[in-house]
C-alpha cells in the first residue's frame, strides 16, 4: 500500500493593504509634521541629486576654457554657490531627521496605546488561545520593526525616489544615449532587488512569526523552572527549546541570506555602470564632430565637465537604488510587524449589549429607592425600560438563577448540560465534582467571560444580558486558587479592588481577611514593595492578600475558586477564618477539593461531565449514599 504524502501548508501571503492602512494611519495623526519632513526629503534630493552635479559641470567647464586667472572669479562665486547649498542640505536633512524622531515615537507611543486598549476590550477566549509571550512579543519585536520601517525605510525610499527622478532628468539634459544606458542597468538592478527582495520578504515575515513563538516558550520554560526542575526536564527542555529555535534560525538564515546577497549585487552592479559610462563618455568625446550627441536641449556638445557630472550623477542614481534595495529586508519586517500589530487590533471585541446600570443609592423621605451621587453602601441595578419610557431601581442584593443552562467553549462540544440553581442572598452555594466537571465553567458564566448557549441567568431577578459586563462584574468579588500579584507595593494590590479605596479601608479589609498581622511584619508595612507575582510572600499570604483584595471591594456575591487548595493546613485554617468573615452576609459560590471546607454550606451541587447528578445540604447528601457520600468517606476520590 503506497503512503499517502500529507499536502504541504501553504502560507497565506501578507495581508492586502497592510502598508497602505499604516501610512494612512501614520499620516492623518501627524500630517503636519510629515508635510514639513516630505519638503525637507524634497530639498535634499534636489539638492543631492541635481543641483550639485549641475554646478560640477560648471565649475570644470569652465575651469577648463580658463587661460587667465582673472577669469576664476566666475569660478570663485560657483564655488560659493555650491557651499552655500551644501548648508542648505545639511539643513534640510537634520530637520527631517529631527521632525522624523518625534513622528517615529510618538506613532509607536500612540500604537502601543491603542493596542493596550483594544487589548482590554478582548474576551478572555482570546487569551485562552494565545500565549502570553506571543502577546508579548507584537509590543516588542512587531513594534520594534515598524519603528524601522517608519524611522528609517519609508524616508529613505520617499528620499531615493525623488533623487532617481531628479536625476533622470538631469541626465535627459545632459545626454539620452547615457541615460538609456543606466536606465537599461536600473531596469536589471530592479529585477534582481525583486527577485531576492520577494524572497526575503517572505523569510522575514516566517521570522516575525517564530520569533513570537519563541518568546512565548522562553516565557513558559522561565515561569516553570520550579516544575521543570523538580521532574528533572532540564534536557527534555533543551531539546524542546532547540526545537522552537531551530525554526526561528531556519527563517532568520534564509531571510538574510536574501538580504546579505542583494547589497553586494547592488553595490557592484553600481560601479560597473559607473565604469561602462565613463569609458562610452571617454569614447563619445574622443571621436569628436563624428559623434552627435542628443539631449532634452537638442544636439549639445559632450564635455569633460558633462561626463564628471554625468558620472557624478550616476554614483547618486546607483547608490540610491542600493539603499532602496538594503531596507528591503526592514520594509518585509516592518510590514509584517505591522500585519501582527492590525491582526490583534482587529480582533473581535468583547461584545456588551448590556443596558442596566450599577450605582449608588439612598432611600428619600417617602421610603423609596432613588440614585444618589456619592456612595451610601447601597447599590441598585438602574434599569430603563425603554417601551415605557421609565427607569426603575431595583435593590442588589446577590439573587442568583440559573435556568436550564448549557454551554461549551465551542460549539460542537457542550461541557454543560441543563444546569439550574436559585442561591438566595446570604446563601453559600457549594459546587463538588473531579477536575473538568464543569465547576469553574460555571463561575465564568456568572461573569460573562463567556456567554451561554441556552438557558438563562437572572441577577435580582435581571437577565444578566440586560447587564452591563463592568457594572456586572463589579458586583462579583473573586478569591481564585491562582493568585496574582501585581508589582507595586502591599496597599496598591489591596487597593486594585476598588481605585477609591481609602487607607482606613484598606487597612479594615486586611484586618477582615486576617492579613493584617503578616503585614504588620512585613519590613515596610503596607508600603512593602511586592517582587514579580508576589515572590516574596508565601502562598498563604498571597492568598490572604487576595481575599484582602476582594474584601475591599465590597461585593454582595463572591466566588471562591478553590482558594485554599494550594495551602498548607495551618495556613489553611488562617485563610479559612478570612474567607468565612468575607463570606458572611453574601450569597456565596464555592469550588473545593477539600469538603471539610463546604460542610456548612446551605446547598452542595455535585456535578459530573457539566451534569449535576446531586444536590442538597451535607447531611442530606451523607445520608442519600450517593456520589458525595463516597466522595466524603473516601470510597472514590476527586482527581
Amino acid at each position: 500500500m503506497s503512503k499517502q504524502t500529507k499536502p504541504k501548508m501553504k502560507r497565506p501571503p501578507l495581508a492586502k493593504g497592510t502598508a497602505s492602512r499604516l501610512l494612512k494611519l501614520l499620516f492623518r495623526r501627524y500630517k503636519g509634521k510629515l508635510i514639513a519632513v516630505f519638503v525637507c526629503i524634497i530639498t535634499q534630493a534636489v539638492i543631492g541629486g541635481g543641483a550639485i552635479g549641475i554646478m560640477m559641470q560648471q565649475v570644470i567647464d569652465h575651469i577648463d576654457g580658463v587661460v587667465d586667472l582673472a577669469q576664476l572669479d566666475y569660478v570663485y562665486r560657483l564655488v560659493g554657490i555650491m557651499a552655500a547649498i551644501f548648508v542648505v542640505g545639511i539643513l534640510a536633512a537634520t530637520i527631517k531627521e529631527q521632525l522624523m524622531a518625534i513622528v517615529t515615537q510618538s506613532f509607536l507611543n500612540d500604537l502601543r496605546k491603542d493596542l493596550f486598549a483594544k487589548m482590554q476590550r478582548l474576551p478572555i477566549k482570546f487569551f485562552d488561545r494565545k500565549q502570553s509571550g506571543e502577546i508579548m512579543s507584537v509590543y516588542t519585536n512587531d513594534i520594534d520593526a515598524i519603528r524601522q520601517l517608519v524611522s528609517q525605510s519609508i524616508p529613505m525610499i520617499i528620499t531615493a525616489t525623488i533623487t532617481v527622478l531628479t536625476v533622470i532628468v538631469v541626465m535627459a539634459t545632459y545626454s539620452i544615449y547615457l541615460l538609456l544606458i543606466t536606465l537599461g542597468a536600473a531596469v536589471l538592478m530592479a529585477l534582481i532587488a525583486s527577485r531576492l527582495g520577494m524572497g526575503a520578504a517572505k523569510y522575514f515575515r516566517r521570522q516575525q512569526e517564530s520569533m513570537a513563538k519563541l518568546d512565548g516558550f522562553v516565557e513558559e520554560m522561565i515561569k516553570g523552572q520550579k516544575v521543570i526542575k523538580v521532574f528533572t526536564h532540564e534536557e527534555e527542555s533543551k531539546q524542546d527549546f532547540d526545537k522552537v529555535v531551530g525554526d526561528w534560525y531556519l527563517n532568520a538564515r534564509n531571510a538574510h541570506r536574501y538580504a546579505n546577497t542583494l547589497m553586494p549585487i547592488m553595490g557592484n552592479m553600481g560601479y560597473l555602470l559607473y565604469a561602462i559610462l565613463a569609458i562610452v563618455g571617454s569614447t563619445f568625446i574622443l571621436m569628436g564632430d563624428s559623434y552627435v550627441n542628443i539631449s532634452l536641449r537638442g544636439v549639445t556638445p559632450l564635455t569633460v565637465g558633462v561626463i564628471a557630472s554625468f558620472l557624478q550623477q550616476c554614483r547618486s542614481f546607483s547608490q540610491n537604488i542600493g539603499n532602496v534595495s538594503q531596507q528591503l529586508n526592514s520594509i518585509a519586517m516592518g510590514l509584517a510587524g505591522a500585519e501582527r500589530v492590525f491582526r490583534m487590533m482587529d480582533q473581535q471585541p468583547e461584545t456588551d449589549d448590556g443596558y442596566v446600570h450599577l450605582v449608588y443609592a439612598r432611600y428619600d423621605e417617602e421610603g423609596n429607592l432613588v440614585e444618589s451621587d456619592t456612595r451610601t453602601g447601597i447599590w441598585a441595578w438602574r434599569h430603563p425600560h425603554k417601551a415605557e419610557g421609565t427607569v426603575t431601581y431595583q435593590l442588589l442584593q446577590g439573587d442568583i438563577e440559573m435556568h436550564d443552562v448549557d454551554f461549551g467553549y465551542v460549539p460542537e462540544k457542550i461541557v454543560l448540560h441543563d444546569v439550574s440553581l436559585h442561591a438566595h442572598p446570604g446563601e453559600k452555594y457549594a459546587f463538588v465534582g473531579a477536575t473538568g466537571a464543569g465547576k469553574t465553567t460555571i463561575t465564568n458564566l456568572l461573569n460573562r467571560f463567556y456567554d451561554i448557549a441556552d438557558g438563562k441567568i437572572r441577577y435580582d431577578g435581571i437577565n444578566i444580558n440586560k447587564i452591563c459586563k463592568p457594572d456586572l462584574r463589579r458586583s462579583l468579588g473573586m478569591v481564585l486558587q491562582d493568585t496574582t500579584i501585581f508589582s507595586g507595593t502591599v496597599k496598591d494590590n489591596i487597593r486594585y479592588g476598588r481605585l477609591d479605596a481609602t487607607d482606613e479601608e484598606i487597612e479594615a479589609a486586611a484586618k477582615l481577611a486576617d492579613a493584617h498581622d503578616f503585614i504588620t511584619r512585613l519590613p515596610q508595612g503596607y508600603d512593602t514593595m511586592l517582587e514579580a507575582d508576589g515572590a516574596n510572600l508565601s502562598q498563604g499570604q498571597r492568598q490572604l492578600l487576595s481575599i484582602a483584595r476582594a474584601a475591599v471591594a465590597d461585593a454582595p456575591v463572591m466566588i471562591m475558586d478553590e482558594a485554599t487548595s494550594s495551602i498548607d493546613t495551618r495556613t489553611e485554617l488562617l485563610v479559612q477564618r478570612g474567607t468565612d468573615k468575607l463570606m458572611k452576609g453574601r450569597t456565596v459560590f464555592v469550588i473545593a477539593h477539600r469538603l471539610s471546607t463546604v460542610q456548612n454550606s446551605d446547598t452542595i451541587m455535585v456535578l459530573d461531565h457539566g451534569r449535576v447528578i446531586e444536590r442538597g445540604s451535607h447531611d442530606d447528601l451523607i445520608a442519600k449514599h450517593g456520589m458525595y457520600y463516597q466522595l466524603y468517606t473516601g470510597a472514590f476520590e476527586l482527581e
